[in-house]
C-alpha cells in the first residue's frame, strides 16, 4: 500500500467557555496566527460541541461566548481570508465522523485519558457520556480535515495521540490509508502560562481572583496594574534559565516577556539578568500593554458588530464544508454507508 500524501493542513480549536485569558493567547491563539501563511492551510475553531461537554451553559452565554471567542481570534491576527474559521456545530461533518471514531476507539483508550479523570474527580458516573467520549470528537475535528499538524498546550498532547491511535485504527480495519498521522505542535517559551498570584497554578479564568490573570478584554490600565502587582520575590533575576528552576513567579514572568517579545529565554535573560523586579516589571507592563492592549479594543469593536461576526462563521462554515464534505462521503464509502445527501 504506497503512502498517501496528504497537503500540509494545521488544525485546531478552543472551548467558547468565556473569559479569554492572555493564557489562551500565549499558548495557542498566538501560535495560531503564526502558522498562517503559505507552508500550511490553517483552520481554526470555536468548538462549542466540546464547551457543553461538562456543565450546562445557558444558551445566551453560550452564543455571546462563541462570538466573543471568534472576536479574540479575528483582533489577535486571524485573518479569515487566510485561515478557515469556523464555529464547530455549523460544520456538522464534525459531529457525523465523531459518531464513526466512537465505533472506532475503544473504551480502555478512553479510561486512560487523564483530562478525564481529572475533570470527573471522584464523581465520574454522574459526567455526561459527553464528556467522556469527546476526545473521539477531538479526533473527528482534527482528521475531517485530513490534518497534518495540531498546534496545542502539554494538557492536549495525550489526545492528539489518541488521535493517531484512532485513524491508525480505521486505515488498519479497512485497508486504507486514509487518515492522516496528526503532528502534535507545542512549542514557544509561554505554552503554559501560570498564575500572575501563584507560579505553581496554571492562569485560569476559573481563579476567583482577577488579579491572577490578565483577560483579554483588559484596556492598558488593567493589564499594567496586575503586572505590577504580580508575586515576584526579592532576588533579582539570573543570567541564565537555570537560575529560573527553584523560581516560579519569576519563571512565569520571564517566559511571558519572551513570549510577547518574541525571543527565546536565554536571550531575555542576556538583557535582564541583574535586574530587580522593580526595574523589570515596568519593561513587561510596557511590553503587554503595546501588544495587548489593541487586541482587546478590537474586540470590544467586532462585539458591537455581531453580524460581522457571524458573517465571517457562515461563509467559514461554507469553506470548510468543501473539504469536509467529500471527506466524510470517502469515509462512508470506505465503512460500506450510505453517502451523505450532497448539499
Amino acid at each position: 500500500m504506497s503512502e498517501t500524501q496528504f497537503t500540509p493542513r494545521v488544525f485546531s480549536g478552543i472551548q467558547p467557555s468565556g473569559g479569554l485569558t492572555l493564557g489562551n493567547y500565549l499558548g495557542a491563539i498566538k501560535r495560531f496566527v503564526d502558522m498562517q501563511g503559505e507552508e500550511f492551510e490553517t483552520v481554526y475553531c470555536m468548538v462549542d460541541l466540546h464547551a457543553i461537554t461538562a456543565k450546562f451553559l445557558e444558551p445566551e452565554t453560550l452564543r455571546k461566548n462563541t462570538r466573543e471567542l471568534c472576536a479574540g481570534f479575528i483582533a489577535s491576527g486571524i485573518d479569515p481570508e487566510k485561515s478557515i474559521l469556523i464555529n464547530q456545530s455549523q460544520v456538522p461533518e464534525h459531529a457525523q465522523l465523531g459518531w464513526i471514531f466512537n465505533c472506532v476507539a475503544r473504551m480502555g483508550w478512553m479510561q486512560r485519558m487523564t483530562q478525564f479523570k481529572d475533570k470527573a474527580g471522584k464523581n465520574a458516573q454522574n459526567q455526561s457520556l459527553g464528556l467522556f467520549a469527546y476526545p473521539a470528537l477531538m479526533a473527528a475535528d482534527i482528521l475531517i480535515y485530513h490534518a497534518t499538524h495540531v498546534p496545542v498546550g502539554e494538557d492536549q498532547k495525550q489526545h492528539v495521540e489518541l488521535t493517531r491511535d484512532i485513524a491508525a485504527k480505521f486505515n488498519h480495519d479497512y485497508g486504507v490509508d486514509f487518515f492522516p498521522m496528526a503532528e502534535p505542535v507545542i512549542e514557544g517559551a509561554a505554552t503554559r502560562v501560570m498564575s500572575l498570584r501563584d507560579g505553581s497554578k496554571k492562569m485560569s479564568k476559573s481563579d476567583p481572583s482577577d488579579a491572577s490573570r490578565i483577560n483579554m478584554t483588559d484596556d492598558a490600565d488593567a493589564i499594567a496594574k496586575k503586572i505590577r502587582k504580580a508575586k515576584t520575590d526579592p532576588d533579582a533575576l539570573p543570567s541564565e534559565a537555570k537560575g529560573l528552576e527553584e523560581r516560579p513567579e519569576a519563571r512565569n514572568l520571564v517566559n511571558i516577556y519572551a513570549a510577547l517579545s518574541e525571543q527565546s529565554v536565554d536571550q531575555v535573560l542576556a538583557e535582564v539578568g541583574g535586574k530587580q523586579f522593580g526595574e523589570f516589571k515596568p519593561m513587561l507592563a510596557e511590553l503587554a500593554v503595546d501588544k495587548l492592549a489593541p487586541i482587546s479594543s478590537e474586540m470590544a469593536r467586532l462585539m458591537n458588530e455581531q453580524d460581522e461576526i457571524d458573517r465571517i462563521l457562515t461563509r467559514g462554515a461554507e469553506r470548510a464544508r468543501e473539504i469536509t464534505a467529500p471527506i466524510l462521503r470517502q469515509t462512508y464509502d470506505i465503512v460500506g454507508m450510505v453517502p451523505p445527501v450532497q448539499v
